[in-house]
């Protein structure tokens, strides 16, 4: 297993990361059985760096993790979860949850504590309502050992936040096809800049860089048929030195082994690698569908139509092939009244559009191609 030094912490985690959120389950629920199975042979592998927080698996995982930790040596791991900043709306709250964390995981600590998934919006609540102030009493104390954030917003948003304290460490999201996305590889050189260690979530983009179409797999394949379509992923984000630890929210065997071989004996990319991902990612975005780039100009729709949100679908279902996510990105998770078919064919939305785009006739191929992914 390969560890990277936190020498601003002066501790060395190991670069794979366990994620808590996606694991296996079973009548709805985590199947504790499997899921112990799986934390026993990451352990084992030489994993001690282990991700949770407050809402996964609607609270479970946290319980899940604190009767399975209870049987292991309390410094053979470390320990992150994180503060739901959307749940806090008093200082009361902050201090009940936290609590409820420390018994939930049945710890006294906590190795790494974050301010989950800070923007701008909630950095000002929590400063106002001195949440921020709180976690730093905390740590005084001993109950957080490194105190830092998970980020989504904008590069200025997150320079704001990283600048504003010396943070411990923090977590962005960052994979090859999303550097200018959120904090992007501007935020990784001004963390590294500021020697702020950093821990990655989205390596694989929720799974979309693990599956592509036939013909950009086949391009990894040529190069490497050992390796796997997501260990180039991986292997992308581990290739950046100030990249400290790279979460996987793994639920099943099969993925844990793949990584596990991934990050045993760890080879950064080599340039003819890295080459290759530079041809994967010009290749994958020219399959976008249209040039929409979520301003929003075009809302509201008189009519509901969420078109941004249909484009995104549309346009990540062609980019990535991935029918099951757009499955449940355009008939579970989006409202049927913000659909496609909901047009009427009023054109307002075009006279607004800055990239004229033919938005209506654009919407009626939205409603063709995601007949093909309805299960």
């Amino acid at each position: 297993m390969e560890y990277r030094k936190m020498e601003k912490l002066n501790i060395s985690p190991s670069l794979l990361g366990f994620g808590g959120m996606r694991y296996p389950t079973k009548d709805g629920k985590i199947d504790r059985i499997e899921s112990a199975k799986m934390m026993d042979h990451a352990l084992d592998s030489g994993i001690t760096y282990i991700d949770t927080a407050y809402p996964y698996h609607s609270g479970e995982s946290e319980l899940f993790l604190g009767e399975y930790l209870k049987t292991k040596e309390r410094n053979s791991f470390y320990l992150a979860t994180k503060l739901p900043l959307w749940a806090i709306k008093t200082y009361e709250d902050a201090v009940r949850i936290f609590e409820e964390q420390l018994e939930r995981l049945q710890t006294d600590y906590f190795d790494f504590y974050l301010m989950h998934a800070y923007n701008q919006e909630r950095f000002d609540a929590m400063n106002e309502l001195g949440v921020l102030a709180l976690m730093e009493k905390y740590q005084k104390e001993g109950k957080i050992k490194h105190l830092g954030f998970s980020f989504h917003d904008s590069y200025e948003v997150f320079e704001k936040i990283i600048t504003f304290k010396k943070w411990d460490f923090c977590q962005i999201q960052l994979n090859y096809m999303d550097t200018d996305e959120q904090a992007g590889m501007k935020g990784y050189e001004l963390a590294e800049k500021l020697g702020v260690p950093l821990v990655i979530m989205e390596p694989v983009k929720g799974g979309s860089l693990a599956t592509f179409a036939d013909d950009i797999t086949g391009l990894f394949t040529a190069f490497d048929e050992k390796r796997s379509v997501a260990s180039w992923a991986f292997r992308w984000v581990g290739s950046l030195p100030n990249v400290k630890v790279i979460l996987s929210g793994m639920s099943n065997m099969e993925q844990l082994e793949d990584n596990l071989a991934t990050f045993d004996k760890f080879k950064p990319l080599s340039e003819e690698e890295q080459k290759l991902i530079s041809e994967v990612v010009e290749e994958v975005k020219a399959r976008t569908k249209n040039g929409c780039t979520n301003c929003k100009y075009c809302m509201p729709c008189p009519f509901g139509v969420n078109i941004p949100g249909c484009f995104s679908i549309w346009n990540n279902y062609s980019m990535y092939g991935n029918k099951d996510s757009a499955n449940w990105r355009y008939y579970l998770d989006m409202k049927a009244e913000a659909r496609a078919d909901q047009c009427m064919d009023c054109g307002a939305c075009e006279e607004v559009c800055p990239q004229h785009i033919p938005i209506r006739e654009h919407l009626r191929l939205v409603t063709k191609d995601m007949e093909t992914v309805k299960k």
